[in-house]
């Protein structure tokens, strides 16, 4: 199992979290199978930026990102180099250090 370290987030997980995770298992879907309700508007089909994260430790054992998720990616809020989204960034053998930024452009949050 992965561990993947959460930073705090002052609405989704206040005082951060570590989770152990499969790999080949999205960050996303480990966190939403360990209670944190990262927003995932597209159904977590690369549509939109809603689950963007930034990899803060780890960012390299990740698979590159394909076009597709660039493309999403450019529109996020507050982008970085160690930007993803979590719903296409695949949990390998190394642990991680994930960061859910503050905001997102999603004008409506939708309960899942």
């Amino acid at each position: 199992m992965t561990k993947i370290i959460f930073l705090p987030h002052e609405e989704l997980c206040p005082e951060g979290a570590v989770i152990e995770a499969k790999p080949g298992v999205s960050i996303c879907e480990a966190a939403l199978e360990n209670d944190i309700e990262i927003e995932h508007a597209c159904e977590m089909s690369c549509a939109c930026t809603t689950c963007h994260v930034i990899i803060r430790e780890g960012f390299d054992s990740l698979e590159e990102s394909d076009e597709f998720e660039d493309d999403m990616l450019d529109k996020a809020w507050g982008l970085e180099p160690e930007s993803r989204l979590s719903c296409q960034a695949i949990v390998g053998d190394e642990d991680l250090v994930v960061e859910i930024p503050k905001y997102t452009i999603n004008m409506v949050a939708e309960n899942h």
